[in-house]
């Protein structure tokens, strides 16, 4: 068992749903939780009032009957990058399993280790590949070498109560 499976935000469909990509994560998130792999699931993304998804994935997560205390939610998550950097240094995260699609993986296990973390992934989802999710992340992967390469590892915190 894992302690920590990190969420990353995928957007929100109409109504504040969650989108498709996000329900494969959370869904893969449900499946990890329920398996005994993870004892906890940090949610990452975008807390805008009008585009939460953080409130979606709560209550996706709760109608799959993960209990409240076995949620943790970072509100400032909004990048894969800041997502890895404050799991590590906000939330004490060390061990982690990552919840994506295949397309995001790399990176995110990339960032995840140059935070200091002992990641791995997970494949959300069946494989579709959503073209504007791809051109998004051949962009972002030359981004993700120059924030690992400038940015300093994020300290360690003395005691964090939300460690795993």
């Amino acid at each position: 068992m894992v302690p920590w499976g990190i969420v990353f935000g995928a957007g929100l469909a109409p109504g504040g749903e969650p989108s498709p990509v996000l329900a494969e994560r959370l869904e893969t998130a449900l499946a990890l939780w329920r398996a005994g792999r993870v004892q906890r699931l940090l949610l990452t993304g975008n807390t805008d009032p009008h585009h939460d998804e953080i409130r979606s994935m709560r209550r996706y997560l709760a109608k799959g009957g993960v209990p409240e205390q076995a949620i943790s939610a970072d509100l400032e998550g909004v990048s894969t990058f800041d997502s890895c950097w404050r799991a590590r240094s906000v939330f004490g995260v060390q061990r982690a399993i990552l919840v994506t699609q295949a397309f995001h993986l790399p990176r995110a296990v990339f960032l995840a280790r140059a935070a200091g973390m002992d990641a791995v992934g997970v494949r959300a989802g069946g494989g579709r590949w959503n073209a504007r999710y791809v051109w998004r992340e051949l962009l972002a992967r030359p981004l993700a070498l120059v924030d690992a390469w400038v940015h300093p590892r994020p300290a360690l915190p003395a005691a964090s109560p939300l460690a795993g």
